[in-house]
């Protein structure tokens, strides 16, 4: 496992780049700057309309990712969900890793996504009620994947979980959400403060990235992966560079 993301810290082998699908009524939508209520379905370069299973079909013939994050908008904003689409994912790439954000927010939501056996599960900070869902699980679980959600200066979640990074899980992602779709790059700095005081964590950084020089920068400062949408679908991170940063 990778120290936390520092200018001293060794330069990991590679960096995990994990292609992300923001999932709103039945459909892959455009993520921009967490306001949620102006996304569109997605217009990509890949694909020709923003059918889940297509969008992740572009995605797996641009470049055989490892790992695929699905936020579920409607589960997360519990207006019901997108489940059979998830499902139907799985059932075309059935050894693909899903992370998979619904919106848990106690400990039973995340037994029931446990006992689907098909998906890892993110914990959100923005939906999570306290701390105490990130308690160990049954050892036979899948490890949750924790997301400390940004909007902006403000953290979104239980202040408490800041102050107790001894319950976090072994991979965390920093999310930023107003850098999301936005091009603004990633936020660094936050990126360096969070990790520096927090053991030997993966980090993933989320949210503003550009295109290669940022995916550098990243790889440089020792972040274990990056989460990208637009970048990909845009054009910006081609099959060339991914396979260069796996292999790097």
């Amino acid at each position: 496992m990778n120290q936390g993301p520092s200018s001293s810290s060794c330069v990991p082998p590679r960096l995990d780049i994990v292609p992300v699908m923001d999932l709103m009524g039945g459909r892959v939508v455009r993520a921009r700057r967490g306001e949620r209520w102006s996304y569109r379905p997605l217009r990509s370069a890949l694909c020709p309309d923003s059918r889940p299973v297509g969008v992740a079909e572009a995605l797996m013939d641009l470049y055989p990712f490892a790992r695929l994050y699905l936020a579920d908008l409607d589960a997360i904003a519990h207006r019901g969900d997108n489940q059979r689409a998830i499902d139907r994912i799985r059932r075309r790439y059935p050894h693909l890793e899903l992370w998979t954000d619904c919106g848990i927010h106690d400990a039973t939501a995340l037994r029931r996504l446990y006992a689907r056996r098909t998906q890892t599960p993110v914990l959100g900070s923005e939906t999570l009620r306290s701390p105490a869902v990130l308690r160990p699980a049954a050892p036979t679980a899948r490890t949750p994947v924790l997301s400390l959600d940004y909007l902006g200066p403000r953290f979104l979640g239980p202040r408490a979980l800041l102050t107790d990074p001894g319950l976090w899980p072994p991979r965390v992602i920093l999310m930023a959400l107003e850098r999301v779709g936005a091009e603004s790059g990633p936020d660094l700095d936050r990126l360096r403060r969070l990790s520096r005081h927090t053991g030997r964590r993966a980090w993933y950084a989320a949210g503003g990235v550009r295109g290669p020089q940022d995916l550098a920068r990243l790889h440089a400062m020792g972040a274990t992966g990056v989460l990208v949408a637009s970048a990909l679908h845009d054009g910006r991170l081609d099959a060339g560079l991914l396979a260069h940063y796996a292999s790097a």
